[in-house]
């Protein structure tokens, strides 16, 4: 499956918000500018190459909807609880799945804490 990029795609659809259909037609009865007509022709070419990703990204949001949703309501307490418990993240390690699949989160030693220098010296003040 084809991978959409986010930002790109947030950025085609502010571009096609911006540019109304109806405030298009009253600039053409009025009469535009060559810049302005190309300006348009731009955008109308711009939104007729995202329309595909546009609708690829919108099912994909509905298909993921259901499991985001349940995996919220199974994890959304826990993930609290642990929230609560833990007052410094920077004093534990990234998580680490075991060969079983459980997770662990493990506690950085005190040495692992104190501040690392690449010259093996502190901070000159």
């Amino acid at each position: 499956m084809r991978q959409i990029a986010p930002i790109p795609v947030l950025a085609v659809a502010l571009c096609l918000a911006l540019t109304p259909a109806a405030a298009q037609e009253a600039e053409e009865e009025r009469g535009l500018s060559l810049m302005e007509r190309g300006l348009s022709l731009f955008f109308d070419g711009l939104r007729q190459e995202a329309e595909p990703a546009l609708t690829e990204l919108q099912r994909l949001m509905e298909e993921f909807e259901p499991a985001m949703r349940a995996f919220a309501d199974e994890m959304g307490p826990a993930l609290r609880e642990l929230m609560a418990e833990v007052e410094d993240w920077s004093s534990y390690h990234p998580p680490e799945m075991l060969d079983n699949g459980d997770i662990i989160i493990r506690k950085k030693t005190p040495e692992e804490m104190e501040p690392q220098f690449e010259d093996g010296g502190g901070v000159e003040l």
